[in-house]
């Protein structure tokens, strides 16, 4: 499976650059800078990866979800 190209997804007057990774881990920059890190958990869940060791962060983010949702649109999943 080759990777992806990096994208833009807005969510309201935010923009987001989405960097895939590996399969369904993305790593988001906002404002230019490395904000976070996320790895689809199931269709509607995403998680924040904790950014020193990579785990999954576990707890209801919505910005998390709403950024990992725009994701599967764009892609068209």
């Amino acid at each position: 499976m080759e990777l992806q190209e990096p994208f833009d997804i807005e969510i309201g007057d935010i923009i987001y650059s989405v960097f895939p990774d590996e399969k369904d881990t993305y790593t988001i920059f906002k404002d230019g800078q490395e904000y976070i890190q996320i790895i689809k958990d199931t269709e509607t869940s995403w998680l924040k990866l904790h950014p020193e060791t990579g785990l999954p962060l576990f707890g209801m983010d919505e910005e998390v979800n709403l950024i990992g949702q725009k994701i599967l649109s764009e892609l068209g999943e």
